[in-house]
């Protein structure tokens, strides 16, 4: 079945037998057993709710895999990850990757006594060469945040798997409409569902799959007991959200592709990072493992000073954290996404005080490139 029935279905219509085509909100803590001994199949909302339970396999169809998973939030979901592990256990991680996530790895996973090292993973021998007997997991993003370096994930789950470890894929910037790592090999595919799968900047919300059933019972057991779970209503926004998850996402990367050509060009910016661009370092290997580019561009200016006139002066782009919305939004990574990060890694990364990170929108790209040019100029 082709995605664009996939995303509207789920895998399979609703069926009610009322007739329901929306899927129903079961806004219920809790439900009656028939007798001693019998269940429905549904007891408790923490461990199952109807609601959520569509999203976790629509989800799960989506990215190819046998168990999906609904949290409250993207890193809530990264949390039951790596509520896998144990003390004294080591990771590679893409060293440019969401502060979020850098700032749970080092302010929470740290006191487990677990170890991170962090490595550029779009070059495959920093990978290889800091694998340990203690190493245990591989986990990247592509495209990064905010810096949009992209890592061979089929490379990335090869190495995972001759090193008998798990690979992880944060699939935020992409989601499944565009790039299914599962299917390159990976393990666990983690996404904020806050972003462009809910797409309307109005709801948190977390998604795992994996690749394998017994994988997912340990995952389902930590999401039980952790109860970090999607609440009925945040769900069904969820999958009101996928329906239209296609289009949007097909819309905002012609916006992207619009908006990137002009920025590259223009007099005030220096640099542009969109793996669409075919100047870009992955662009290659980007199109050989996405069926697209996303909506997610990083431009450098010349000074500080217009990074503050453009924040100041857009007026259809609103200056404000998250992506993925069909509103457009621009952020300034270094004192907003990723002001947990240190300097010195910011520095090496190149996310400096002139970097800003465009989510696009589905507005119209003339009416964005027009409040671009006002802002700037």
């Amino acid at each position: 079945m082709h995605i664009d029935t996939l995303l509207v279905h789920g895998g399979e219509a609703h069926k009610s037998v009322t007739g329901s085509i929306s899927m129903p909100i079961y806004q219920t803590a809790t439900f009656e057993h028939p007798e001693l001994g019998k269940s429905t199949g549904f007891d408790y909302s923490r461990t199952l709710n109807p609601t959520r339970q569509k999203l976790e396999s629509s989800y799960a169809i989506l990215e190819s895999g046998t168990d999906g998973f609904a949290f409250a939030t993207g890193m809530a979901a990264i949390a039951a990850i790596f509520d896998l592990f144990k003390s004294g256990d080591e990771f590679i991680i893409c060293d440019d990757l969401y502060g979020g996530s850098y700032r749970f790895f080092q302010e929470i996973c740290t006191n487990r006594n677990q170890k991170f090292i962090y490595v550029d993973t779009s070059n495959l021998e920093n990978i290889t060469k800091n694998i340990t007997l203690n190493t245990k997991a591989i986990f990247i993003e592509s495209p990064t945040n905010p810096m949009m370096k992209v890592t061979d994930i089929a490379a990335v789950a090869s190495i995972a798997k001759k090193n008998g470890i798990l690979s992880i894929c944060d699939n935020t910037f992409l989601t499944p409409f565009f790039q299914k790592p599962l299917d390159l090999g990976m393990d666990i595919v983690v996404c904020s569902a806050t972003k462009f799968i809910g797409g309307h900047n109005d709801t948190l919300a977390g998604l795992i799959a994996v690749n394998n059933s017994a994988l997912g019972e340990k995952i389902r057991f930590i999401q039980n007991t952790i109860g970090s779970v999607l609440a009925p209503f945040d769900s069904w926004l969820m999958l009101r959200g996928l329906k239209t998850l296609g289009i949007r996402m097909q819309r905002q990367e012609e916006n992207a592709k619009a908006i990137s050509d002009w920025l590259l060009i223009h007099k005030l910016v220096d640099k542009v990072y969109y793996p669409g661009l075919t100047s870009h370092e992955g662009h290659t290997i980007s199109k050989s493992q996405s069926s697209g580019f996303g909506a997610m561009i990083s431009f450098e200016v010349k000074s500080k000073e217009i990074v503050e006139r453009i924040l100041k002066r857009v007026k259809v782009i609103a200056f404000a954290e998250s992506l993925g919305g069909v509103e457009s939004l621009v952020t300034y990574p270094i004192a907003q996404t990723h002001a947990a990060i240190p300097k010195e890694i910011l520095d090496r990364l190149g996310v400096n005080d002139r970097l800003i990170r465009l989510s696009v929108g589905i507005e119209s790209s003339l009416d964005l490139i027009e409040d671009l040019k006002q802002a700037l100029e």
